[in-house]
This record gives C-alpha cells, sequence and structure tokens, in this order.
C-alpha cells in the first residue's frame, strides 16, 4: 500500500482502510502524521481520556488543522466515546455522566470535522432491566439526536460481545434498540467483527458474513451500515469475550475479511483496525487488508 506524504490527496479504492490512532502530539501534527506514515487513509481517534468522565475542550488549532486535512484529501474519520458511556446504566449517574459525554463528544465530532461518533450499545446490568433499559437509552439519545444538522456527523451504534446483559449484541438485537430510537436519521451502525463473532454471529462459516450482513441490511436498512472495526477474535465464536486479534490470526479467519470486504453492504464503507501489537503490526494487518480488498 502507498505511504502518500502528508499533503498528498488520496484517491480512495472500494473502501478506505485505517487504524484507531492515539491522539499524541495532536491531531493533526500527532494522529494525522501516525495514520500516513502507516499507509492508511482513514482513522478513529479519542477526543479525551477514554477511560475517564473529564471532558476534554480540545486545542482550537489542531481540531482546525485536523478538520482541512480531512476537507482537502477526502478523509473519513471518526470518534469514538469513552468506555464509560453505558446509556442502559441502573445507576442515576452513570446515565447522566453518559448523556453528558454523549453529547461533549457530539461537539467533539463536529469540530474536528469527522464523520461519525461511535458509542457502544451499553447494558442494563441487572437482571429484568432490559425494558428499562431501552426506555433510557430511547430518553437519552433521540433529543441528542434531533439537536444534529443535516451535514453534521452520525451517532454511530457498535453492539458490544454479548458480555453483562448488554442491550444489543448480536445482529438481531439492533431491531429493538432501533425500533426505540425511531430508526432516526442520524443514527449509523459500526459493526465490530470481533464482537459480533464473539455474540455468536457465524462469521467464520462459508456463507456466515454474506447472512449476517443481509440481516443487518433487513433490520437497519440500506445506508445504516457506516463503519466496520475490522478485529479477529482470540475466542472461539459465541463466547462472549470483547479479545480482539490480528487479522488472520484468530478464530474469525482471513477469508471473513475478503468476504466482508467484496459484500455489497460494505461498499464505500470505512474498516478501522483495533487490533493489538503496535505501529508495525497495524501496518502489516493494513497491506493484508488491502490486499484482501482489491482481489
Amino acid at each position: 500500500m502507498p505511504n502518500p506524504s502528508p499533503s498528498a490527496p488520496v484517491t480512495h479504492a472500494r473502501n478506505p482502510l485505517g487504524a484507531h490512532i492515539a491522539v499524541g502530539a495532536g491531531l493533526a501534527r500527532g494522529a494525522w502524521t501516525t495514520m500516513r506514515a502507516l499507509g492508511a487513509d482513514t482513522l478513529q481517534v479519542f477526543a479525551g481520556n477514554p477511560r475517564g468522565w473529564a471532558a476534554s475542550a480540545g486545542n482550537p488549532g489542531q481540531d482546525a488543522a485536523f478538520r482541512q486535512r480531512c476537507e482537502d484529501e477526502d478523509v473519513p474519520a471518526f470518534v469514538h466515546a469513552p468506555y464509560l458511556v453505558n446509556l442502559g446504566s441502573p445507576n442515576p449517574t452513570t446515565y447522566e455522566r453518559s448523556i453528558a459525554a454523549v453529547a461533549h463528544n457530539l461537539g467533539r465530532t463536529a469540530a474536528i470535522g469527522a464523520q461519525g461518533l461511535v458509542v457502544h450499545t451499553g447494558s442494563c446490568v441487572d437482571d429484568g432491566a432490559y425494558d428499562t433499559g431501552l426506555k433510557q437509552v430511547r430518553e437519552g439519545l433521540l433529543p441528542l439526536l434531533d439537536a444534529l444538522p443535516d451535514d453534521g456527523p452520525r451517532l454511530l451504534l457498535e453492539p458490544t460481545a454479548g458480555q453483562g446483559r448488554s442491550l444489543c449484541a448480536r445482529v438481531d438485537d439492533l431491531e429493538p434498540y432501533l425500533d426505540i430510537l425511531e430508526h432516526h436519521p442520524r443514527l449509523g451502525i459500526c459493526l465490530d467483527t470481533c464482537h459480533a463473532f464473539a455474540a455468536g454471529e457465524p462469521l467464520d462459516e462459508p456463507d456466515g458474513v454474506a447472512t449476517t450482513l443481509e440481516r443487518l441490511v433487513k433490520i437497519a436498512g440500506p445506508g445504516r451500515l457506516a463503519l466496520v472495526h475490522a478485529n479477529d477474535s482470540m475466542d472461539v465464536r459465541g463466547s462472549f469475550k470483547d479479545r480482539h486479534e490480528r487479522i488472520g490470526q484468530g478464530h474469525i479467519g482471513t477469508e471473513a475479511f475478503a468476504a466482508l470486504l467484496a459484500h455489497p453492504a460494505t461498499a464505500g464503507v470505512p474498516f478501522v483496525l483495533e487490533t493489538p501489537g503496535g505501529d508495525a503490526a497495524t501496518a502489516e494487518d493494513l497491506v493484508l487488508l488491502a490486499g484482501l480488498r482489491d482481489r
């Protein structure tokens, strides 16, 4: 895969390929430079501390420079919400902080010119609290979605691996989740392959990718899939364990990613790695994905 200079325009193939990248020295100085060094043409970042509630104001200069580069070079960027966010939590403090964190991060997503904010779909935590959890999701997210402009970022729902009384893990779980949010036009889907596999989706079977994506499109509608987190799995299908592995080195396998990259439902959809091993491993996995994409 070519390694363009920081100012070179990018011509996307069928799917932009990239990774979750640490901001480091700043969005434009750090994250952007790392993206280009990896040979990537899309990226995902955190807009603050992923494991804390404190809201980061960002750096206006870095925000503006990053936003301009995304626009000039047609780079789709994404922000991931903090891991602590759980709109299904029975703890009132956690719930209120989660709403505030999503609202703040949507603002940061717009400020840096990113296309979407990825938010985990959450857990109701307690037995028998599923309906209450979904009601909280509706009350918390609908006002935020209604406030998003048509040309602003989308809120991307990322189903989890099925652990801890998940509100949404398998593709079929998206149906009640989207229903409660009225299939809002500013909603998108982020499909994490490790999560889906851990929750039980048969991505390792010959037709498993096709059947999974076709169900997703039937439930969510065409154009709703906006991002794929491309992660192999250290654990077997249905393990409910969220442990990412490098592409082709886990239980999902290389052919599943080839099928994902070839399916009509993923046409134009960016793929972002969240795999272990550091920058060198990420660069190798990007080359592998590019080869699968360009078959």
